[in-house]
């Protein structure tokens, strides 16, 4: 989403600064200036931005409320309006909610903790940790009229996604072979498209709406990972083969998250209402961006990625049970 942003801000007419590790090249014009540092140092992130002033910061990579409390003592007296990019996950962190979330339910409780050392305790420390750089940056409104906009994404998709997700059940579909997906729980999809959140963060700041609150940024459609992978299979020309196992059998040959990762217990699902209303964001169409996408990938296959690696065990597994 930041290379998609920067070039929008470009396009916009506006000036615009990059700050990350300098460690990855970019294929952004050379001309934008950067700064270099890992903004989990105080003192780095302190020098990188000292005596600089801005109208907006956009913020991908916040994830911890001391990170937050950094950000608020450095940019204090330096930033109009700053935009972090949150998760819900801050709902699924929290008691007794029913999907999809709204922004009221965040006032919910917040859960006692899974067993240490899980991906099930890494997953609510990511939730409950971005929840209290949340709360850091209200109480900074409040009290050092620090003007800032939270907005809470649920998974997202995109031509140039990292974790590469939505290109898996590409690959998947291309193949013809099985799609393995866990039987329960089946949680409805309300995903949201990278393009659709830039547009969100041009559009608030331009505006100057959303300070001092929190908005879900979501797609319209709720739908079944059937009905997703249906769509998706209608857009390429291909049915897909959908195996429904047990997650227990699944989990117990190491097949998920790779498999089916829209089938994760930490998927969030999202009520955009409020961003509609006050802000009056505009969503693409599910169908719509899924052909961008796809059309994208078409052009420029991406590697395959790790997740793909045991796709021919897939296959074997699915065999195996046939044969029984």
């Amino acid at each position: 989403m930041g290379y998609l942003l920067a070039q929008r801000v470009l396009e916009s007419g506006h000036s615009l600064t990059l700050l990350n590790r300098g460690i990855t090249r970019d294929d952004l014009p050379e001309s934008i200036p950067r700064l270099h540092c890992d903004r989990t140092d105080t003192q780095q992130l302190r020098r990188a931005l000292a005596r600089r002033n801005f109208d907006a910061v956009i913020d991908f990579v916040m994830f911890r409320g001391n990170e937050a409390e950094d950000i608020v003592d450095i940019l204090a007296d330096q930033v109009g309006h700053y935009i972090y990019i949150s998760t819900g996950q801050v709902y699924l962190v929290r008691d007794g909610l029913k999907r999809p979330f709204k922004e009221s339910d965040y006032t919910a409780p917040i859960m006692t903790p899974p067993e240490p050392n899980t991906y099930d305790y890494e997953e609510w420390l990511y939730g409950r940790d971005k929840s209290t750089a949340e709360d850091v940056f209200a109480t900074a409104f409040a009290e050092r009229n620090f003007n800032y906009t939270s907005l809470r994404l649920p998974m997202v998709n995109s031509e140039r996604g990292g974790y590469d997700r939505l290109y898996g059940y590409y690959l998947r579909l291309k193949d013809k072979g099985p799609i393995l997906v866990p039987d329960q729980p089946d949680y409805p999809l309300r995903h949201i498209y990278s393009h659709d959140v830039v547009s969100a963060i041009l559009k608030i700041l331009e505006s100057g709406k959303g300070k001092g609150k929190a908005f879900n940024i979501a797609q319209d459609e709720t739908v079944t990972l059937h009905e997703f992978l249906v769509q998706l299979g209608e857009i390429i020309g291909i049915d897909p083969q959908i195996h429904r196992i047990s997650r227990e059998k699944l989990n117990a040959n190491g097949f998920l998250p790779n498999a089916s990762p829209f089938s994760e217990l930490w998927m969030s699902e999202l009520d955009n209402s409020l961003s509609k209303s006050e802000l009056g964001i505009t969503y693409t169409p599910l169908k719509t961006y899924l052909e961008n996408i796809i059309t994208h990938w078409q052009s420029k296959p991406p590697q395959k990625p790790t997740s793909y690696a045991r796709r021919k065990a897939e296959k074997q597994f699915v065999e195996q049970k046939k044969n029984l």
